[in-house]
């Protein structure tokens, strides 16, 4: 079991950075990848980016790449996606995820189209024009 608390979110102007972070507790051990994920109202899940903690490799959708970077500290058991040159189509309730990792590929990428275990319960972000 895993347990994610999200912060971290807020209302901003376009242009503006916010940083989210999620706390995990639990096996984090064996759960080493790490997403996060957004959905806007009436808009399906999409994912945003993942990290493996064994390795540190990453993964972005296309219209985050330049603009997002998902980190992790391993130390603080803490993901954290810093989001910079936001837009108002970057609006949505953001959720940290977590699952393991692929048996014998322990540092590969973590798709963002695999299911994920775990979620948190949610922070959210506006931006407005």
């Amino acid at each position: 079991q895993v347990q994610l608390v999200e912060s971290g979110g807020g209302s901003v102007q376009a242009g503006g950075s916010l940083r989210l972070s999620c706390a995990a507790s639990g096996d984090t051990v064996s759960n080493n990848c790490m997403g996060w994920f957004r959905q806007a109202p009436g808009k399906e899940r999409q994912g945003v980016a993942t990290i493996n903690r064994s390795g540190g490799r990453t993964l972005y959708v296309e219209s985050v790449k330049g603009r997002f970077t998902i980190s992790h500290d391993n130390a603080k058991n803490t993901v954290y996606l810093q989001m910079n040159s936001l837009k108002p189509e970057d609006t949505a309730m953001y959720y940290c995820a977590a699952r393991p990792g692929i048996n014998g590929l322990p540092t590969y990428p973590c798709s963002l189209n695999l299911p994920f275990n775990y979620w948190g319960q949610g922070t959210q972000v506006t931006v407005s024009s």
